[in-house]
């Protein structure tokens, strides 16, 4: 077997393509190649309208299989490949896209899926919430990224540590915020302005943190992440409490305005003894994977996710969580390895639509459970020790049955070999004329996203 795989964001631009639309899906890529290449010949490509069908047609002259798996969102796939193409996708609202925009079908992904025939995602939510709008039986299985191996076997320094043991990472570039070595008066109405924010760093600087460290990865930009929630919350707990820490790393390619933000909301929540930390620069693989071994607790207070691959790689670590349980979450999130947050549901808007119709809900965070949240873990690791190691256990364990490489594999290895032995019976000699019929029926674009299943396809004919 042949596995051709692709994301629009590559190492080389990836530090440039942080907070934009998918660049997470080169993370997910990066996670998925060992995984793969367990199962098959993998080749990258960059562009596969020129690349994927002249691999796929070398690969078939020697009577190899050939599928091309595409890192990206159902409506971006290229759906006129002749090789199978498998889409790899996240997606963390309660129903997907299922009406047309903009005079474009592709709008609707239930167009899309169809024409592929088949899908990758990561979580059961997806599964289920695919399958409900594109039909029941739709060939689609929950694969993670499988993160556990690797991070499950970082060296743990401090775990469980709530006083001393600090550590410290390497900022090369971008800009640092840290509340213990800021004026944040200097943000008052009357004072703010753009000079008074911290210029980016000009040089490296070594940051040092102890204490009770709480950590949120996240793109400000995106408000499906809720970051206001994650620092008001944190502020407001721990007002009287020096010895804990909200690293927030950014991850956003023009985090000045963001920051300009950040600086304002904390003056406002001032005067405050916890200590609030923002990084926007890109990380070393070292100093991620230093900050997620060694922070006390993973935060998340999202209204949907798809997976949350940071999440997965610190609770990996065994670093508890602070997290709602829902969507994605709702297959490692639970009440033994994690603090929970309350939230219910409300109306929204997919993200990529732009007429903003509410078309779909998601799920608002409980402010008062957050708060909560920090306080009990808080609690939790300064007076019983032994429970945050209990919760430490038992986050590896589960997401060892989550996203570690045996589980994924297994899970892929079926997929895809059923994928090729369907592709196999479809392509015999005597099925050519049926699948030339079944591709000119799907090029024939529907006039209403809503004709899709009241059309007969060619492949119930004789």
């Amino acid at each position: 077997m042949m596995i051709v795989v692709y994301s629009a964001a590559s190492q080389e631009s990836i530090q440039a393509s942080l907070g934009e639309p998918e660049y997470s899906y080169y993370f997910v890529l990066r996670a998925f190649l060992p995984v793969l290449r367990s199962l098959a010949e993998v080749q990258v490509v960059s562009s596969p309208a020129e690349e994927v069908d002249p691999i796929f047609h070398q690969c078939r002259s020697r009577g190899e299989y050939c599928v091309f798996l595409s890192f990206c969102p159902p409506d971006q796939l290229n759906l006129e490949l002749e090789c199978p193409t498998i889409p790899v996708f996240a997606w963390e609202f309660e129903n997907i896209p299922n009406e047309m925009w903009d005079n474009n079908i592709a709008t609707d992904w239930r167009y899309c899926l169809s024409r592929a025939g088949s899908a990758i995602t990561h979580s059961t939510h997806t599964v289920a919430n695919v399958q409900k709008n594109v039909r029941m039986g739709f060939p689609i299985v929950s694969a993670p990224a499988p993160v556990w191996d690797h991070y499950s076997s970082l060296p743990i320094q401090r775990r469980g540590s709530s006083t001393g043991q600090s550590f410290e990472l390497n900022i090369d570039d971008g800009y640092l915020i840290d509340t213990d070595h800021l004026d944040l008066d200097k943000f008052s109405p009357n004072n703010r302005s753009r000079s008074h924010i911290p210029p980016p760093l000009s040089q490296s600087e070594v940051l040092t943190l102890g204490g009770v460290v709480y950590t949120a990865i996240l793109n400000p930009r995106d408000g499906r992440k809720n970051w206001m929630d994650v620092f008001w919350t944190f502020c407001w707990a721990f007002k009287e409490q020096a010895n804990a820490t909200l690293v927030i790393k950014l991850t956003c390619y023009d985090p000045e305005q963001m920051i300009d933000v950040l600086l304002y909301d904390l003056y406002k929540l001032s005067p405050f003894k916890c200590r609030v930390v923002a990084i926007s620069g890109y990380l070393s693989d070292r100093d991620y994977e230093k900050l997620a071994a060694s922070s006390s607790y993973a935060v998340n207070a999202s209204r949907g996710e798809g997976q949350c691959l940071p999440l997965m790689e610190f609770m990996s670590c065994g670093v508890p969580a602070i997290s709602p349980r829902h969507t994605a979450l709702l297959d490692y999130v639970n009440d033994s390895n994690t603090f929970l947050v309350d939230s219910s549901l409300e109306p929204s808007h997919w993200p990529h639509d732009p007429r903003q119709y509410y078309r779909t809900l998601r799920h608002r965070i409980d402010w008062e459970s957050l708060t909560n949240a920090y306080l009990d873990s808080f609690n939790t690791i300064v007076n019983t020790p032994h429970q945050y190691r209990k919760m430490s256990r038992k986050a590896v364990d589960d997401l060892k049955k989550y996203c570690s490489s045996a589980v994924v594999k297994s899970v892929l290895k079926a997929f895809l070999s059923n994928q090729e032995a369907v592709f196999r019976v479809y392509s015999s000699p005597v099925s050519d004329t049926v699948l030339q019929k079944f591709r000119e029926f799907w090029r024939r674009s529907p006039s209403s996203p809503h004709d899709i299943p009241h059309q007969e396809s060619p492949l119930n004919q004789d």
